[in-house]
């Protein structure tokens, strides 16, 4: 198989997951050729594929037209999303993008995303279908969801994602101070019971074009820094994994979604669903899951994918560098286009 896709917003850590995973296909049976893109010539991503380009920021109005353009000049045949801020953006243009250049969006349907990106209408969507998950509330209930649940409570923005304007309030005046403050930013906040635990579990599960079966699913239990796993543990967790299999048929998703959950005794709570790949995509990889990969294949060449298994490991991560000699970072800046070999990670770790 040799295929060309893009991969947007290649500066960002979910971003780099993708460009790994498909770089470790790539040392199996497939072979990718692998076009960047980003906003920024700073993007480490840029100078790690076969070539790059500068785009407009998402909110530019020539942004669609940028990746419309890219697509067409390599013979792009798949995009993948690197950026939450994107994702509306190219779900909302996905009609023209795939009808002027071929090229298949794999994202999901606007409506399945709209419900997962809106962590209210998440809440209300679990209701609904059964799904036991953390309870919720607008900011005008807040104080008696305070005098139901009592303190501590998350405060945190409805489209946010990572740790952003992410606040564990211990009374009235600090849930107060953290809805002001995310207001303040330009979010929206939502009220949620605090699960209390160190288990939390990150499951990534792949449903086929069709939105008839799952693919692949595998879990992780997580440990956080600053928003981001840092540290994890690949393993069955088979109640996890089912818990999130039922949440991704019955929203209705295509191709990636990943599911975050905390137990209360045995029991898997959902807080928060992200129709994207994750960025724990490359240790999924790692394991035997390869998330992009099994999208690509299903979502563009009509393959019926199923993984079944996958190893369990330990994942701990770490800083690494990319460098670039400062005339190619010049050059990359003045151009927008982007020479990829002369950028290099040494092999000293």
């Amino acid at each position: 198989m040799n295929a060309r896709v893009l991969v947007t917003a290649a500066g960002s850590i979910v971003a780099q997951g993708i460009i790994k995973s498909l770089k470790l296909a790539n040392k199996k049976s497939s072979s990718y050729t692998i076009i960047a893109a980003d906003m920024s010539p700073l993007a480490a991503g840029l100078y790690r594929c076969d070539s790059g380009v500068l785009v407009p920021p998402v909110s530019s109005p020539d942004y669609i037209d940028s990746i419309i353009k890219i697509c067409k000049n390599n013979k792009v045949q798949a995009i993948f999303c690197g950026s939450d801020d994107e994702l509306l953006t190219l779900a909302s243009a996905k009609e023209a993008i795939e009808s002027s250049t071929g090229a298949k969006l794999l994202t999901g349907s606007p409506d399945a995303l709209a419900i997962a990106r809106d962590k209210w209408r998440t809440y209300e969507f679990c209701k609904a279908n059964n799904l036991l998950c953390a309870p919720s509330a607008l900011p005008e209930d807040r104080d008696g969801f305070a005098r139901e649940f009592g303190f501590p409570l998350v405060v945190k923005p409805r489209e946010g994602y990572g740790s952003l304007h992410f606040y564990v309030t211990k009374n009235k005046e600090e849930m107060d101070k953290a809805i002001l403050v995310i207001e303040q930013a330009g979010w929206r906040a939502i009220v949620q019971k605090y699960l209390a635990g160190d288990a939390e579990f990150t499951t990534g599960v792949t449903i086929d074009k069709n939105c008839r079966y799952t693919m692949s699913s595998i879990s992780i239990r997580k440990i956080i820094k600053h928003g981001q796993t840092y540290k994890a543990f690949i393993d069955n967790f088979h109640g996890i994994r089912k818990s999130a299999e039922e949440v991704a048929l019955k929203l209705g998703a295509s191709g990636p979604v990943n599911v975050q959950a905390k137990l209360e005794g045995d029991i898997p709570v959902i807080f928060e669903i992200n129709p994207r790949f994750s960025a724990t995509c490359p240790m999924r990889a790692a394991a035997g899951v390869n998330e992009p990969d099994v999208v690509f294949r299903n979502a563009v060449l009509g393959e019926e994918v199923k993984v079944d298994g996958y190893e369990r490991l330990v994942c701990m991560r770490y800083w690494n560098e990319v460098y670039v000699p400062y005339s190619l970072y010049e050059k990359t800046s003045s151009s927008g286009c982007v020479h990829t070999d002369g950028s290099f990670v040494p092999d000293y770790f």
